[in-house]
């Protein structure tokens, strides 16, 4: 058990005590009173209170409570009890006892459905901090999602930055992508929004190219493609590229471009 304390402090020996557990959690229960002397403490204490709770109650209720039946249902008809002994003229039932024990059993359940409620509303405020938390998640997501943004347009925007248009190819005309290449900081940005999902297994991997002769270089892989809402990814670039190209490649990429799974090329102008 990795916290003795949260587990006393959660109510579940109260309602031990009471009666009030199922028999799986009263066995877990009994399991601690037997490994873990604090839980054993807590239990004698709660059982001691509730005794004492009890006797203190009894008697003091007990004539309150039997003069309000006598009310609602006539004096004739609850037996008199005699004052010096406690006991009915007939038939020696202690009613007085019995009445107070009820008095105690009552406040017993009414603190067990007390206990009931506080634990209900525990949970909720539990719930209440679990959804405060992922809003502020959320909240900072957006915030740094739209600092993003702002920096990406600043980095694609600058008067150092190729454009260059990668349209689609055979295996998907419709399929198109943009490269943003930054000359200065070697950095080429992926406008990748515009490509097909990959099929699971398989890999976006782009290519900076030469043409005389045809040498193509690997700058990297578009990994996380599905989780990335705005399908922009940064690659270093260090090339004299020429032209780009997006294939289709086994996770993990590959040492040379799958021709047959040429997405999308453009050349630099």
């Amino acid at each position: 058990m990795d916290n003795i304390q949260e587990y006393i402090s959660s109510g579940v020996l109260e309602l031990y005590v009471y009666g009030a557990l199922s028999t799986e959690e009263s066995i877990e229960v009994t399991n601690a009173l037997k490994e873990y002397p604090e839980v054993r403490k807590e239990v004698e204490e709660i059982e001691i209170a509730l005794q004492k709770l009890s006797g203190s109650l009894a008697p003091h209720d007990a004539q309150r409570i039997l003069n309000s039946i006598k009310s609602k249902l006539g004096a004739d008809s609850v037996r008199r009890i005699d004052p010096d002994h406690g006991k009915t003229t007939s038939s020696g039932t202690n009613w007085v006892s019995y009445i107070g024990w009820a008095a105690s059993i009552l406040l017993i359940a009414g603190l067990f459905f007390l206990l009931k409620d506080n634990n209900e509303l525990r949970q909720q405020l539990n719930s209440e901090k679990a959804r405060n938390a992922r809003m502020e998640e959320q909240i900072v997501t957006a915030r740094q999602d739209a600092e993003n943004a702002q920096e990406l347009l600043a980095a694609i925007r600058g008067k150092e930055v190729n454009r260059v248009p990668l349209p689609g190819q055979e295996v998907a005309p419709e399929a198109y992508a943009t490269v943003y290449w930054n000359t200065e900081t070697q950095t080429a940005y992926i406008d990748a929004l515009d490509l097909p999902e990959p099929p699971e297994g398989m890999v976006y991997q782009v290519w900076s190219l030469t043409l005389d002769p045809l040498t193509p270089t690997s700058i990297g892989l578009l990994d996380d493609f599905t989780q990335d809402n705005n399908k922009i990814f940064a690659l270093e670039n260090p090339n004299q590229s020429q032209a780009f190209g997006i294939t289709l490649e086994p996770a993990g990429g590959s040492e040379a471009p799958t021709m047959e799974q040429l997405y999308v090329l453009g050349t630099v102008s």
